[in-house]
């Protein structure tokens, strides 16, 4: 069975949740020297994007302020691209892009 859409984006805002509060007060090499909490952090935006990717398009049209083709090829990048991981384009994506686009998605479903 699919998922809804409303489903997809609790995943998304679960993800979002999990990278803001492993990353509260952490600078970006606390969280990238890590070792498990880099991987954790790239793997919950690996699914930020699949699930992205899962909406369908009317939902994504409904919405289009949301970068949707950037979410899906911020996950593409990630997973193809996996040993050229750019750290400063993550942690800029979880501190100016993620707490915006919780925002958005806390919107569409409350």
């Amino acid at each position: 069975m699919l998922a809804s859409n409303i489903e997809l984006v609790k995943h998304i805002l679960d993800e979002i949740n999990f990278i803001l509060q492993q990353t509260y007060s952490k600078s970006k090499e606390q969280a990238t020297l890590d070792p498990v909490l880099s991987r954790a952090l790239i793997r919950s935006l690996e699914i930020i994007g699949e699930a992205s990717s899962k909406l369908d398009q009317e939902f994504r049209s409904l919405h289009p302020h949301i970068e949707w083709r950037k979410i899906t090829n911020t996950r593409n990048k990630l997973i193809h691209e996996y040993f050229g991981v750019d750290y400063d384009i993550v942690w800029d994506i979880i501190t100016n892009k993620l707490p915006n686009l919780k925002v958005f998605l806390e919107e569409i479903i409350f």
